[in-house]
């Protein structure tokens, strides 16, 4: 567990709760993505600055809505809550959340009451964000004070007078938000006293050193895809444990010309990684034959490579663990970053979900600094492949009432991140682990 300042970020379904993250150790803080019942006590075993509630699709008012425990409000630690956060944050702390007569969706014109305040040091008084809500805030005056209104939404920032709760209606992890970043640095240093104490370095020794612990002197085993996703596990788990770790790379017959003999040469002759090549080229393209709808493609590919990969594994009998490289952003658009109540956009064969319906799930997000020259984040999946059924895709509409969506919809790189266990016992999307019963 490294020994860093901490943030937690509860998700609550929102599909950019990773650029939340990604802002966070963008500002050299670490942070962690947790599902929204994290135990507090679980939380206060960390060096505990803040916590962050995320965006999300429900209401906070419906049935079954997802929530938190009320005591991570007595933990002495700020709580900032975004959109979906911080109705459910005014909500336990005794405010109304109802539905809004007017939707606000877009850019939005924000009037800052007094740039003083901490949250807001270096905004301008007027200034835009990006708003996605369908509810608000009906919050006590004698518990709340209003630090920020919109046309629309009289209660768009606000701040409880007695505890260290914050909450923004609008997005301020977005790039529709000109100031959203300044206003997360705000709440990470003036108002949590966060030290700046983390670095992308540091992931990669403690990526290694937990690797170690993790696997301790058991083999583990690798799907290999050719791609930067894997290819940076592959490399990161090597570099921890060198001959003990078997790399499985499946030929799919869709990939580039000549790139099966590209990864064959990388691997195993620069790298010196135990490699086996499977060419189920035939099989895949036998099975795609006359399939036009994109979600059935993935579905089949998926299925199809599990089936060979579990045949391929099966004689490597000394194989206790199983690494498997994700893109962070596809793991989020199969599922949940956590489990919760994310709605999928589109089934990715590379996927946790694709491997296990109980797939553990990643309890860190490993957003990466712009200016940090990492690749592509792959994130490692653990777990018994197994067959589960695919959902059909659906994206997440607009038109939720808290508003999950944003603008900023493209892919953040994210660099691999290997976690320690989670409070859930749920590890990282970038490197979840399962002893390998296959």
């Amino acid at each position: 567990m490294p020994d860093n300042d901490y943030v937690a970020i509860l998700d609550f379904g929102s599909q950019y709760t990773q650029l939340i993250a990604r802002r966070t150790r963008e500002a050299s803080v670490y942070c962690e993505i947790l599902p929204p019942d994290a135990s507090p006590d679980a939380l206060k075993k960390h060096r505990l600055k803040g916590i962050i509630l995320s965006g999300g699709p429900a209401s906070v008012y419906q049935r079954k809505a997802p929530t938190c425990d009320p005591k991570i409000f007595e933990l002495g630690v700020p709580v900032l809550g975004i959109c979906y956060g911080m109705q459910l944050g005014a909500k336990i702390l005794g405010s109304k959340v109802s539905a809004a007569a007017e939707r606000e969706y877009g850019r939005t014109d924000l009037k800052v009451k007094s740039s003083s305040e901490k949250l807001f040091r270096g905004v301008p008084n007027e200034t835009q964000v990006w708003m996605s809500h369908g509810d608000k805030v009906e919050a006590n005056s004698k518990e709340f004070e209003v630090l920020a209104s919109s046309k629309n939404c009289a209660w768009a920032a606000v701040r409880h007078k007695k505890r260290s709760f914050y909450g923004v209606q609008f997005h301020p992890e977005v790039q529709h938000t000109p100031y959203g970043t300044q206003i997360l640095r705000n709440f990470l240093y003036a108002i949590c006293g966060c030290r700046g104490d983390w670095e992308m370095k540091s992931y990669v020794d403690n990526a290694i050193a937990e690797i170690r612990r993790t696997a301790g002197k058991d083999h583990i085993l690798c799907a290999l895809s050719g791609g930067v996703d894997s290819g940076v596990v592959a490399a990161l788990v090597h570099k921890a444990v060198s001959s003990r770790l078997t790399c499985v790379f499946v030929d799919n017959g869709l990939l580039r010309k000549g790139e099966a003999k590209k990864v064959r040469d990388f691997f195993e002759k620069r790298m010196h990684v135990n490699l086996v090549v499977v060419d189920a080229s035939n099989k895949f393209l036998s099975k795609l034959k006359g399939v036009s709808d994109p979600e059935k493609k993935r579905t089949i590919i998926g299925h199809t490579f599990i089936d060979i990969f579990k045949a391929a594994a099966r004689p490597l009998k000394q194989v206790k663990f199983l690494a498997q490289g994700t893109l962070y952003p596809d793991v989020i658009e199969s599922r949940s970053a956590t489990g919760g109540p994310s709605v999928k956009i589109k089934t990715h064969s590379a996927s946790p979900r694709s491997w296990s319906a109980a797939s553990p799930s990643p309890a860190r997000a490993s957003p990466s600094a712009a200016p940090a020259p990492s690749p592509r984040s792959a994130s490692t999946s653990c777990a018994k492949p197994t067959k589960s059924s695919s959902r059909r895709s659906r994206r997440p509409s607009s038109r939720t009432r808290s508003g999950s969506t944003s603008p900023s919809s493209s892919r953040s790189r994210a660099s691999a991140s290997w976690a320690t266990s989670a409070p859930t016992r749920r590890r990282s999307a970038s490197a979840s682990w399962r002893a390998w019963t296959g």
